[in-house]
């Protein structure tokens, strides 16, 4: 019994480490990648296997992390953080937590079509994103006026890359005026420049 509670020991604190290669620092959960630690590590390889977390989705594993002052500057301009990767990231789990995700995703979806080039496509993902945001059977419905809307359904008979344009902005206005300014002073950004800011004083 005490040698299989050893060999689980052993098992649970891994192997010991090579002279002059101390343990990793593991203080302030190092997500923003200032400094490498187990949690980090243990982190990446969690979430292959599992649903992403508040931490996981906010980090990229492959991207570069925004500094200090580029997450400081998305305090003054809605647009910087709409440009950032990471930054609609934190964004998006700021509107997870209002249960309005689908806005962010709505946009998202129509920036991905503007890309596209190919007719079958543009239809194919032209009705998916109807099929999930502007139907009013789907439950991620997004909030457009009646006019928007009967613009698109005209639409559909003839889809393009550019068909949601008037309904992205719309969106696009109202995650600016509506849900920027209480991201500002939501936990989720705070507590990300604090422990970005801890993680440079250490």
């Amino acid at each position: 019994m005490f040698e299989m509670r050893k060999r689980q020991q052993g098992h649970i604190e891994g192997p010991p480490q090579a002279p002059g290669h101390p343990r990793p620092n593991t203080c302030c959960l190092c997500w923003c990648g200032c400094c490498k630690c187990l949690w980090n590590e243990d982190r990446r390889e969690r979430s292959e296997r599992q649903t992403c977390t508040k931490m996981d989705s906010i980090e990229a594993t492959e991207e570069q992390h925004p500094t200090l002052d580029e997450m400081s500057a998305w305090s003054r301009s809605f647009e910087m953080v709409m440009r950032s990767p990471e930054g609609r990231d934190v964004f998006r789990e700021f509107l997870r937590s209002e249960y309005s995700e689908e806005n962010l995703m709505f946009w998202i979806a129509c920036e991905e079509l503007k890309k596209e080039t190919n007719p079958l496509t543009i239809d194919e993902k032209a009705r998916i994103i109807y099929e999930d945001y502007v139907s009013i059977l789907s439950p991620k419905e997004v909030s457009l006026d009646s006019r928007v809307r009967e613009v698109i359904n005209q639409s559909l008979a003839e889809p393009s890359s550019t068909m949601y344009e008037e309904a992205q902005l719309q969106i696009y206005t109202l995650m600016h005026r509506d849900s920027f300014p209480r991201f500002l002073n939501s936990s989720v950004y705070r507590d990300l420049l604090n422990s970005k800011r801890a993680c440079l004083d250490t």
